[in-house]
């Protein structure tokens, strides 16, 4: 069964929205910062760090996709960002935007370490709600 883990945006976060660019920009980047400690420690150390290509299908529509592995420890990950209604304490509606990431029945448990690891970069980075795999919440936004 597959299972999901999610970053909301709440009303503190860095940012309100998120495109599915700008996640695809931030896995970019984690790569790059990886592949430099690498080479600080004369090591392919961003080969192991990030063992995944992203990729996109078609039918995405550009609301998802999906890193893919070729190693035998790790197979795929699906990322999407969608938005969902929330209801604040005084009974107003907002629009609130999350990243999801998902691991698929098929997913190894060194992509589970992998997405582990990835969420809480990307809730850090975006200041969010982590909600992670185990339903366990974690706050990267400054709480008053």
């Amino acid at each position: 069964m597959a299972v999901s883990a999610f970053i909301k945006l709440v009303p503190l976060s860095a940012k309100q929205t998120v495109t599915i660019e700008e996640v695809k920009d931030l896995f970019h980047y984690y790569k790059k910062i990886t592949a430099k400690t690498g080479d600080q420690l004369n090591w392919q150390y961003g080969d192991s760090a990030f063992p995944y290509e992203i990729k996109e299908k078609e039918e995405s529509n550009g609301t998802w996709f999906y890193l893919q592995s070729d190693h035998e420890r790790y197979n795929a990950i699906l990322i999407g960002v969608d938005t969902e209604t929330v209801r604040n304490e005084d009974g107003t509606e907002n629009e609130q935007v999350y990243i999801q990431i998902t691991l698929p029945e098929q997913s190894t448990y060194g992509d589970k370490g992998k997405a582990n690891e990835f969420c809480k970069f990307l809730a850090k980075k975006l200041q969010g709600e982590l909600h992670l795999f185990n339903e366990r919440i974690m706050y990267f936004y400054p709480r008053k």
